[in-house]
């Protein structure tokens, strides 16, 4: 059986994990991958799915006694970890449990994808916040619930990914912290660029997400490694896509 992810919010677990990236995968009939397997639309129907997002948004942003994060980065440790659908979802499910608004940025300017999974327009998003003027409500698109919203990547043709560590950016960053009660950003996997870097020293901290028999102990080592060294709170590791040899009814006893 497959549980799609689970966080490890205690860093010292993270060899255990490491050690878990490249297992090579159990001689069973897997499920279909949760990345390729249906729309955003259709994500209430997936019963399973939504309950173990929910566990992710729990243990994320409501720790009992301690100060849950408000303004947090998601990465892939590298490209195909499924990293944009998890932000995607953990949004989805943390709108209709707050009472404040929720902002999903894209900050994916090379493979951009939030907007497709809501369908929402794009002709108006982050690119070209930062090289316009206006309040940063005007880029925006208002989603269901009616508290949760998206500032996709834009419609400006020629990407300028050094805008990301601009001052401009800082300015939005702002300007959504002042407006939003949470934050979320998708950035690019961090062996592509150095936005989650970046980012994440500007928000609570980075969620790292890898992909189980995939990712690459080497790579999600390096990515701690420059994030300790770069002074980036990572909140936890979610494991996506982990299968278990067990049944899910025998597991959650376990």
């Amino acid at each position: 059986m497959s549980r799609n992810f689970e966080l490890f919010r205690q860093l010292g677990r993270g060899q255990e994990i490491l050690q878990e990236v490249e297992k090579p995968s159990p001689a069973l009939t897997e499920e279909p991958l949760v990345e390729s397997l249906v729309p955003t639309t259709t994500f209430a129907a997936l019963g399973n799915v939504r309950e173990e997002v929910n566990k992710l948004v729990r243990n994320l942003f409501f720790v009992p006694g301690a100060d849950a994060p408000r303004h947090v980065v998601f990465a892939g440790t590298e490209s195909g970890t499924g990293c944009s659908w998890i932000s995607s979802h953990v949004a989805e499910i943390l709108a209709p449990q707050v009472r404040g608004s929720v902002c999903l940025v894209d900050c994916n300017l090379y493979a951009p994808s939030l907007h497709e999974r809501f369908n929402a327009p794009n002709h108006h998003g982050l690119n070209d916040a930062l090289v316009g003027s206006g309040s940063i409500r005007q880029y925006l698109h208002r989603l269901s619930p009616s508290n949760l919203y998206l500032l996709s990547s834009g419609s400006v043709q020629e990407i300028q990914q050094a805008l990301l560590a601009s001052d401009s950016m800082r300015s939005r960053i702002t300007e959504l912290y002042s407006q939003f009660d949470y934050v979320l950003f998708d950035v690019a996997s961090l062996n592509t660029c150095n936005d989650g870097f970046v980012l994440g020293g500007l928000a609570d901290g980075i969620v790292l997400v890898l992909r189980a028999n995939s990712s690459r102990r080497e790579t999600a080592l390096k990515a701690l490694q420059e994030l300790e060294a770069t002074q980036v709170e990572v909140l936890g590791t979610v494991l996506n896509q982990r299968t278990f040899p067990i049944p899910d009814a025998i597991y959650k006893y376990l």
